[in-house]
C-alpha cells in the first residue's frame, strides 16, 4: 500500500484547507453573540444557532409589541387625565382633530403629567371646538327634520 501511495505521489501532497479560517471566524462571531446564554445554548454550535434565530424572532416581534404597549399606556393616561377634567377620551381625541392640534398621545400624556396648566388650556380649546361641532350637527339635524 505504501508503494502505491509513493508511486502516485499523494503522500507528499498535503490536504489544503478550504474554508477553515472563515468557518472559525463565523463560529467565533456566533458564540460571541450568545454571550449571557446558559449552558449548551452558549457552548454548543447547533443549540447556539437555534437560540440566536429564536432570539432574533422574539426581538423582531417584541419591538412591535413594545410600540403597542406604550400606546396603550398613553391612552390610559390620557383617559384618566381627561376624565379628571370632565371629558371622555373619545371626545378629547375628536376635539383635538377639530381644533387641528397635531400633538400625539405620547406628548399629550407627558403634558398631562408634567405640565397640567398647558393640558388644561388644550382641554379648554377642545371643549370649545366640540361645542361648536355639536351646535353644527344639531342645526343640520333640525334642518333635515324641518
Amino acid at each position: 500500500m505504501f508503494a502505491l501511495i509513493a508511486h502516485t505521489g499523494r503522500a507528499s501532497e498535503s490536504m489544503r484547507a478550504k474554508n477553515g479560517s472563515a468557518r472559525n471566524k463565523a463560529k467565533k462571531r456566533l458564540f460571541h453573540a450568545t454571550k449571557g446564554f446558559v449552558g449548551g445554548r452558549r457552548r454548543l454550535l447547533r443549540s447556539a444557532k437555534e437560540t440566536l434565530v429564536r432570539a432574533g424572532l422574539f426581538a423582531f416581534r417584541d419591538r412591535r409589541v413594545k410600540k403597542r404597549e406604550f400606546r396603550r399606556l398613553f391612552i390610559i393616561r390620557l383617559t384618566a387625565a381627561a376624565e379628571m377634567r370632565g371629558l371622555r377620551y373619545s371626545r378629547l381625541i375628536h376635539g383635538l382633530r377639530l381644533a387641528k392640534i397635531g400633538l400625539d398621545r405620547k406628548s399629550l400624556s407627558e403634558l398631562a403629567i408634567h405640565d397640567p396648566e398647558t393640558f388644561d388650556a388644550i382641554i379648554a380649546k377642545v371643549r370649545t371646538e366640540n361645542d361648536k361641532h355639536d351646535a353644527e350637527v344639531l342645526a343640520r339635524q333640525k334642518a333635515k327634520t324641518a
